[in-house]
């Protein structure tokens, strides 16, 4: 269909934004309510396909009945030039698996948050008597605020019409099929929750928990192999969130939860700290019956698709005949073959190594042997991906006739090469990893700005070569988002770490600090431009690191009473005239003596610091009466001072005046 067409008169065509198996969706405009839509049109070569209009007419009804903020809303219902089509809300976002791909790993309160946006539309579902039957991320819509809506309603189903058992159809994506629905079991609440079970699990690990070359192979996943441990691929993942997918995806419909909201409500507690010693979970059933390839509806030829063009139908009946054919040729050369050998007799076990599934299952039954359909897969570094590595019974050996064999087959080497991706697409990279058999989980992507790398390619990368290990090795990417980006939370970081994330960034760091007890020190307080800012390769970034308090010394100061006592030796010295018309000295230039002369009756009773220092003051002078009643610790270092000046007093100084109290 054209840009611009109209539909109806009434839906503008903007352009093509979808297309699946029966349908093609288109982004429209309302010009009655001004408002963008999205328009489902039947493809032109399922016009006059009875079965398909009903079907599309169906998908048009169970979605009116839901009225939801988790579904995606019917607007309209019509047909134009003898096509049908329905108009519906537009999402403005992507699907889920897209959202998957996009930003894994997801938060776990991120995951729970969508998880339960998704049960309480299928609860609604449910209690209207509806059963989706192909719930899978591709029927999730995501919008820009990460909200979840349920759409392609296109093969649910009222329990009420469920009378006649539908087999020989594929009814879902077989990665997302329950065991029942595969076997061509009647659909049931319980087979909408295995499948929300298998999301939850690609939501947490990034991968489907089955996986293959064939839809026959992925269908006998389900019914035989036990789901892959998460905790395996990620660690960190609580075992009570692991518990409901467990539970969901149990084989047994009666071990699962029996309702959307049973479900629900053990998932809004996975996080709780309560639960954090929770046991690994175990049905109480048994499995379910042993199935081969025989018990499966049609799955030939599908590969995660619901419909088939015509073309593509007479190509696959074809190839129906065709193996209906090989197989009665094996049936009889099988009948030829056991005439042959007698009941009884033993058979040497044939060597298969090497072979595909095929060639030695007609081997084996060749040899009137029954190859068990419960394939052994295993990691083998000399058997390439999907050939038989060995037998039990092995080769060589003897085994009675009809018995079974089990086939060991091969999933590849266990560890697969790294090469050097520097300056690859990032998407182009993640898709070569997982050709060579890597998982999502064990991807990590990490952004940083470059000026040198454009948007996407692939700056460096951690193991640079060598080898990993599939399943549980590690391969970190790290991404150029151009030259602009977002700033980094760089809180509790340390100087070392912010010049690193600033050198490798390209961008300049000032360094500010400021006291603090909140962080310790030189750790980062803040950061200007804060976090989730935009920012571009030069900008320059301004943080702060806290600063340790410093503790100021307490000094000890003395009393007031000392304090006085040491200040009156530095008072009121004495200025006496020593012997006038001699040298003149002073009784501070003369250690405070004033007794050097024969007559010298005056008393220094009050002298300077220094004056009192004369321990042997007064020893070149017969009659020196004078003492120093009051003196300081200090004054016995001018004793020898005091006596050379003594001595050079003049003794004939007849003279003498009597002392006198100077300011």
């Amino acid at each position: 269909m054209k840009v611009g067409t109209k539909i109806n008169g009434r839906y503008q065509v903007k352009e093509l934004i979808g297309s699946g198996g029966m349908a093609k969706v288109y982004l429209a405009h309302d010009l009655i309510l001004d408002r963008d839509v999205a328009v489902k049109m039947l493809r032109l070569d399922f016009r006059d396909d009875e079965s398909i209009i009903k079907r599309f007419q169906r998908e048009a009804l169970a979605a009116t009945e839901l009225v939801h903020p988790n579904v995606v809303s019917i607007y309209d219902v019509g047909e134009e030039n003898g096509l049908q089509y329905i108009v519906m809300e537009y999402v403005n976002g992507t699907d889920l698996k897209q959202y998957i791909k996009d930003n894994y790993p997801i938060s776990f309160d991120q995951i729970v948050k969508m998880m339960e946006q998704i049960l309480s539309a299928i609860s609604l579902a449910h209690k209207h008597q509806i059963i989706h039957r192909d719930l899978k991320p591709q029927n999730i819509l995501v919008d820009s605020d990460g909200n979840c809506k349920i759409t392609d309603f296109g093969i649910a189903l009222a329990l009420t019409e469920t009378s006649v058992t539908q087999t020989n159809t594929l009814l879902g994506s077989v990665h997302y099929l329950s065991p029942e629905q595969a076997r061509g079991s009647i659909a049931t609440k319980q087979s909408d929750i295995y499948a929300l079970g298998i999301i939850l699990y690609e939501m947490l690990t990034g991968d489907v928990p089955f996986d293959g070359e064939s839809a026959v192979s992925i269908a006998l996943q389900h019914f035989q192999d036990e789901i892959p441990s998460i905790k395996e691929y990620y660690p960190n993942v609580p075992q009570a969130l692991e518990n409901v997918v467990l539970k969901a995806t149990a084989k047994n419909p009666e071990d699962r939860y029996q309702t959307a909201d049973e479900m629900a409500a053990d998932l809004e507690t996975v996080l709780n700290a309560s639960r954090s010693n929770e046991k690994v979970w175990k049905p109480t059933m048994s499995t379910i019956d042993d199935v081969t390839e025989d018990d499966l509806i049609d799955l030939s030829g599908q590969d995660d698709k619901l419909e088939k063009t015509s073309d593509r139908r007479v190509k696959s009946n074809n190839k129906k005949k065709l193996a209906l054919i090989l197989i009665v040729l094996l049936l009889l050369i099988g009948g030829c073959t056991a005439l042959f050998y007698s009941g009884g007799k033993n058979i040497d076990v044939p060597n298969v190594e090497g072979k595909t599934i095929a060639q030695a299952t007609a081997i084996l039954e060749n040899r009137g042997l029954n190859v068990n359909k419960k394939y052994k897969y295993q990691y083998s570094d000399d058997v390439d991906k999907n050939l038989v590595i060995s037998t039990n019974p092995s080769d060589n050996e003897a085994a009675k006739k009809g018995s079974d064999v089990t086939l060991f087959v091969s999933k590849g080497k266990k560890e697969a090469i790294i090469e050097d991706y520097t300056g690859m697409q990032y998407e182009d990279v993640v898709k070569k990893l997982k050709e060579k058999g890597i998982k999502n989980s064990q991807i990590k992507k990490e952004e940083r700005l470059s000026s040198k790398y454009a948007k996407g390619q692939v700056i460096s990368q951690d193991p640079t070569e060598g080898v990993i290990s599939r399943g549980k090795g590690k391969i970190k990417l790290v991404v150029s988002s151009g030259v602009t980006g977002e700033m980094k939370d760089l809180e509790g970081m340390t100087l070392e770490e912010v010049q690193k994330y600033a050198e490798e960034n390209e961008l300049t760091v000032v360094e500010q600090y400021e006291y603090s007890n909140k962080a310790k020190e030189g750790e980062v307080l803040s950061q200007d431009p804060a976090k989730g800012t935009t920012i571009q390769v030069g900008d320059t970034i301004f943080v702060t690191f806290a600063k340790e308090q410093v503790k100021q010394p307490v000094y000890n100061v003395p009393n007031k009473a000392n304090q006085n006592k040491i200040n009156q030796g530095n008072q009121n010295v004495q200025k006496v005239p020593n012997n006038q018309g001699n040298n003149g000295n002073t009784q501070e230039q003369n250690g405070g003596n004033g007794q050097g002369n024969q007559n010298n009756q005056g008393a220094a009773e009050q002298q300077t610091p220094q004056a009192g220092q004369n321990d042997n003051n007064g020893q070149g002078n017969q009659n020196n009466q004078g003492t120093a009643e009051q003196q300081t610790p200090q004054a016995g270092q001018n004793a020898a001072n005091n006596q050379a000046g003594n001595a050079g007093v003049n003794a004939n100084v007849q003279n003498n005046q009597p002392l006198t109290q100077g300011e």
